[in-house]
């Protein structure tokens, strides 16, 4: 059985984010209701790299969560299914963020998201960002799913 993969054309239907802020390019290993790993490919050619900062890229942390965060939205869309139709899902909290290490243009983050829990139309998740195996940024962070 091939391991679905749910590519970049995907996740535009799936979520309302659009360049220059659509941060996860791919998602894989997706137990659905539980845990996927989102793609981000971080290239000089970010818009955010132009000022932050000039002549020493970072890829500012706020977006790794972002990026954690879309990838969390895509999982819950996927799970809910046709349940999800007309609805979008909203960033809520942030606990416990930590940064561990820069993410400089040319590394791929590998944005680990597994649900804690759900409590009626709000969802609990655990996030890793990695770069090579090495954890860049975690954090907890909750969403609420409300009609668009």
């Amino acid at each position: 059985m091939a391991e679905e993969i749910i590519d970049i054309n995907q996740i535009i239907s799936m979520i309302p984010h659009r360049y220059p802020f659509l941060l996860v390019d791919k998602i894989t290993d997706i137990n659905e209701g539980e845990s996927c790993v989102g793609i981000k490919n971080v290239t000089i050619n970010e818009p955010f790299f132009q000022g932050h900062f000039p002549g020493h890229p970072v890829m500012p942390g706020v977006l790794i969560l972002e990026a954690l965060a879309q990838t969390s939205a895509v999982l819950v869309v996927k799970t809910l299914g046709e349940e999800a139709n007309g609805k979008l899902v909203y960033f809520m909290t942030i606990d416990n963020g930590k940064f561990r290490k820069p993410v400089l243009p040319g590394d791929q983050l590998k944005l680990h998201v597994v649900k804690d829990k759900t409590r009626g139309n709000v969802w609990k998740f655990d996030g890793k960002a990695m770069v090579d195996d090495k954890v860049v940024a975690e954090a907890t962070f909750s969403a609420m799913i409300l009609d668009n």
